[in-house]
């Protein structure tokens, strides 16, 4: 993606919608899950995400103080969202759907770090986000592959439990 067309303002209010849209879709993944540990994991993503949301909003008001700060409901700068596309879709590809919007929140971080100086603080703060949504990204797949071990036993055969 080419991040130079974009005003630094509308990037940081995409990274701020980003990050909103993510900590919400974690928080609601997490509301109907039972395990105990899955669940855990899944509200840390969301919790990691409101920190994101935190630091990309402290260097929005250093870079344009005194400007109020709304968030746009339309990202000025196409992301792939957080979209659940049917409600019957397995644990293992909403995992999937999960890791490719942290691998291009990834990519987004490390473009947009760019357009500050490499020895700046603010250079320095988007690159560890980046890393960070890549520690998520392999969370997220450490659990797709529990899930496509676990979605064979629940696939559930006709007649497999009648007796003779």
């Amino acid at each position: 993606m080419d991040i130079l067309k974009y005003s630094l303002g509308d990037l940081l209010l995409t990274a701020l919608k980003s990050e909103i849209e993510a900590r919400d879709f974690y928080k609601s993944l997490a509301g109907p899950i039972e395990n105990y540990f899955l669940k855990d994991r899944i509200l840390f993503l969301s919790a990691e995400e409101e920190k994101h949301r935190q630091a990309v909003e402290n260097m929005y008001r250093q870079q344009f103080p005194g400007q109020e700060l709304i968030i746009p409901e339309k990202s000025p700068v196409p992301l792939p969202g957080l979209k659940i596309e049917k409600e019957t879709m397995p644990v293992s590809e909403v995992f999937f759907v999960a890791m490719q919007a942290e691998k291009a929140a990834h990519d987004f971080y490390v473009e947009l770090s760019s357009r500050f100086p490499p020895e700046s603080e603010q250079h320095k703060l988007l690159l560890y986000i980046a890393s960070m949504e890549m520690g998520h990204y392999h969370l997220l797949n450490l659990e797709r592959e529990s899930a496509l071990r676990t979605e064979d036993f629940e696939v559930t055969l006709p007649m497999v439990h009648v007796g003779p």
